[in-house]
C-alpha cells in the first residue's frame, strides 16, 4: 500500500504509544501552585514560588532525554537571546522534568549548560529547573494537558514538544508548539500574559494587529485591525497635511495683501 499523498500516517494505524501523547491546550486554566517540587540545589519549594510577580515560561521536559527535550530547550534559549526582555527581569522560565527518576543534580547540571548560552544579567535567578516525585508530575502534566508515555524497551519517554506561557497568577495563557520558537510570538505572549506590564508602546500596536491562533500556536495578523489602524494612520496623515496646506494658504495671502499696498 503506498503512503498518504500528504505523507500523514492515518491516527489508526499509528503506534499504540503514540496514541497516548500529545498536547491538550487548557488555556484560562490554573496551575496548581501548591505543587511540592525540588530544585536545582536539592531544596523543597512549591510551583507557586516561581509566580505572583512575572509571567512565566513553562517548559515541561527530561533532562536526559536524547534528542527532543533538549531541541525544545535550544529553541526557547535561542528566541531568548533575540528577545530584548530578560528572564528574572520581565519574565521567568520554569522547566521541570516529567521523569520522577530524575534528580536535583542533574537539575543543576542542565542549568549550568543553559545558563552558559544564556548570558543576561538576572539569568541565574531568572532560570529554574526543577524535579519532582510521580504524585507532582502527574499533577502538573494533568493541568497543562500535557500527555506522554514511557516506553520501557527504549527506556525513553513518547512525548510531544511545546513550551507553555502563564500569567503572573499561574494561569496558562499560550502555547507555542514544535521545536523552534519565534522570538515576536514569545515576546507577544509574554506581554499579553502580563496585562501590559512589561513591553513597549509598540508591542501594544502589535498586539491591536496580531491575534492568537490556539489551532497552531501562532500570532497571525488581524487583517480587519490593521485596516483599522492603517485607517486611522491616513487620517492622521491627511489632516496633518491638510493644516500644513492651510497654513501655507495663509501665509500667501498675506504676502499678497502686503503686495497689494
Amino acid at each position: 500500500m503506498e503512503p498518504p499523498p500528504n505523507g500523514m500516517v492515518p491516527a489508526d494505524r499509528k503506534p499504540e504509544i503514540l496514541k497516548e501523547i500529545g498536547i491538550d491546550q487548557r488555556l484560562d486554566a490554573p496551575l496548581p501552585l501548591d505543587l511540592p517540587l525540588r530544585d536545582e540545589a536539592g531544596r523543597a519549594v512549591n510551583l507557586g514560588d516561581y509566580f505572583g510577580k512575572r509571567p512565566v515560561v513553562l517548559a515541561l521536559v527530561y533532562y536526559n532525554c536524547p534528542m527532543l527535550c533538549t531541541q525544545v530547550l535550544n529553541g526557547l534559549v535561542a528566541a531568548l537571546n533575540v528577545m530584548s526582555l530578560d528572564a528574572g527581569r520581565d519574565f521567568d522560565v520554569v522547566a521541570v522534568s516529567f521523569d520522577a527518576r530524575e534528580t536535583p543534580a542533574m537539575a543543576a547540571a542542565k542549568k549550568d549548560a543553559y545558563l552558559t548560552r544564556y548570558k543576561r544579567p538576572n539569568a541565574a535567578d531568572g532560570w529554574h529547573f526543577l524535579t519532582g516525585d510521580a504524585a507532582s508530575i502527574a499533577r502538573l502534566t494533568k493541568a497543562a494537558g500535557f500527555r506522554f508515555k514511557y516506553d520501557e524497551v527504549r527506556d525513553q519517554f513518547a512525548h510531544a514538544s511545546a513550551i507553555m506561557v502563564a500569567t503572573p497568577d499561574g494561569r496558562l495563557a499560550r502555547y507555542f508548539y514544535g521545536i523552534e520558537y519565534a522570538p515576536r510570538d514569545l515576546r507577544l505572549g509574554l506581554v499579553e500574559a502580563s496585562a501590559g506590564r512589561i513591553g513597549t508602546p509598540v508591542d501594544q500596536i502589535l498586539l491591536y494587529c496580531f491575534h492568537y491562533d490556539p489551532s497552531n500556536g501562532k500570532y497571525g495578523a488581524v487583517v480587519i485591525n490593521m485596516i483599522r489602524l492603517a485607517g486611522v494612520a491616513t487620517l492622521l496623515v491627511l489632516l496633518a497635511a491638510l493644516v500644513l496646506m492651510s497654513r501655507r494658504r495663509a501665509r500667501m495671502l498675506r504676502a499678497a495683501t502686503g503686495d497689494a499696498r
